[in-house]
């Protein structure tokens, strides 16, 4: 699949880091640092603008290794990027630690991952069919 984007930033575009990977690294554009204090939030700009086809959306994620060493993650994770926007992508994040976190330009912060996802028509009914889970909830298939 080839996607069109439009890159502001002076950082190369996104790339998959190994054969394998579903995720490429976002980086930061900016002009000066970003101080997120604890439980602070804030959106982060990446300088970049992609037009996506229809039935494919882009979802941002968190950096494992920013979220497991820093306790920074992506708040309303995963972002959705829908088809027909045009605009900045921005990465929302949320320091979850006790210490102050200091984002500069060109820092790694956010994954962005292609998908493709269905359009549904929804079929209005009185009733659905029987499974063997039923109803149960939350929790109901075991702690580990």
């Amino acid at each position: 699949m080839t996607i069109q984007i439009v890159n502001q930033s002076n950082h190369p575009l996104p790339a998959y880091e190994s054969a394998a990977s579903a995720g490429m690294d976002l980086r930061a554009k900016l002009d000066s640092p970003i101080v997120l204090e604890p439980l602070e939030r804030g959106i982060v700009k990446t300088g970049l603008f992609i037009e996506l086809p229809v039935g494919v959306e882009a979802q941002v994620r968190p950096r494992s290794g920013l979220a497991i060493k820093k306790g920074v993650t992506v708040l309303n994770a995963p972002g959705t990027i829908d088809a027909d926007y045009r605009g900045e992508i921005g990465v929302i994040l949320i320091n979850l630690s006790n210490e102050p976190f200091t984002i500069n330009h060109g820092d790694r912060i956010a994954q962005l991952v292609i998908a493709k996802h269905e359009s549904i028509t929804w079929k209005p009914a009185e009733k659905l069919s029987d499974s063997d889970r039923g109803t149960a909830g939350f929790g109901s298939t075991g702690i580990t």
